[in-house]
């Protein structure tokens, strides 16, 4: 599969990533963004995330950038979008792309939480269209949501699937779009909970994050949710949940308490206040730990993989 060619619209902070695992497996990659300044830089950054990594930087030589949207997916088998989180910027961009991009080629959106069935609502070729939910960095990160509306053709979605695997990510195929898909209705469902444990004074921030890191985080990347119910067993979770759930924040928007911090300017790391003070090392520091982190366990699962290929 390394004689397709990709092309990547967005050449920001998740568009240079993906376009970086795509070269990667061997793929040529065609990359355009408006943003000169962005596009300028991105074979720079791949080849500083390779180097990083202590990989080949020959790789981000089979990444061009274009200046032009219409050259960009001319001849494309597979487009992704990665621009700003913004429907209608959306929704405008893969009008023209259907027009722009040859009829086989695959239209996937990049978003985090916007149902892309309101993306592609007006495209009359709906059929090719999907969405591919990558997590930051997506060259750190395995998942990949691939996401279906209702005139998805389930052909296209499981050939974005495969192709995916191929390239050696974790796809996860979301049968019904719903806002946030699988992912982000997960984590934010445990966030919602959290702000209202510091909302109601059951504890601090630093406590609730504590908590989680020092107990059932630890058991995540290798026991999910459902196979721990499992492993529990079903009785005990329906007993537990009769207790625990009537009493778990249900609050159908968001906390007010998020709104009250924002007033009082605690926007987090960017302000060095939010649920907890931060000055700029500390900052710093644990964003070099989460980096540091999902690179231990990408070079990890890099040699368990070579380790089954020899057995």
């Amino acid at each position: 599969m390394s004689d397709l060619q990709i092309s990547v619209v967005g050449a920001g902070l998740m568009g240079h990533g993906i376009a970086q695992v795509f070269v990667q497996a061997g793929h040529l990659v065609r990359v355009y963004d408006p943003n000169y300044t962005a596009l300028e830089t991105f074979r720079e950054r791949i080849e500083r995330n390779l180097s990083d990594l202590g990989q080949d930087t020959s790789p981000a030589q089979r990444a061009y950038p274009v200046e032009n949207l219409a050259e960009c997916v001319a001849g494309a088998d597979v487009v992704f979008e990665a621009g700003p989180e913004d429907l209608a910027f959306k929704q405008k961009l893969f009008l023209q792309l259907e027009l722009m991009a040859p009829p086989h080629a695959i239209l996937a959106s990049n978003t985090s939480v916007i149902p892309i069935t309101a993306i592609m609502r007006d495209m009359t070729t709906g059929n090719r269209a999907l969405g591919t939910h990558w997590w930051n960095p997506p060259y750190l990160v395995p998942l990949v949501e691939v996401i279906k509306t209702p005139q998805t053709d389930p052909r296209r979605a499981q050939e974005m699937f495969d192709l995916l695997v191929a390239v050696g990510k974790t796809p996860a195929m979301v049968e019904k779009d719903v806002p946030g898909f699988i992912g982000n209705r997960l984590q934010h469902a445990l966030w919602r909970e959290a702000v209202a444990l510091v909302a109601d004074g059951v504890c601090d921030a630093r406590t609730v994050d504590t908590v989680v890191k020092a107990s059932f985080g630890r058991r995540l990347p290798v026991l999910g949710p459902l196979e721990n119910a499992d492993l529990v067993g079903i009785d005990l979770t329906l007993a537990i949940h009769q207790t625990v759930l009537p009493d778990i924040n249900s609050t159908p928007g968001p906390s007010p308490y998020l709104a009250q911090l924002i007033a009082e300017g605690r926007l987090g790391m960017k302000t060095g206040h939010g649920f907890m003070r931060w000055t700029s090392e500390e900052a710093s520091s644990l964003r070099r730990r989460v980096l540091d982190h999902l690179k231990a366990m990408s070079a990890e699962e890099d040699t368990g993989s070579r380790a089954a290929g020899r057995g």
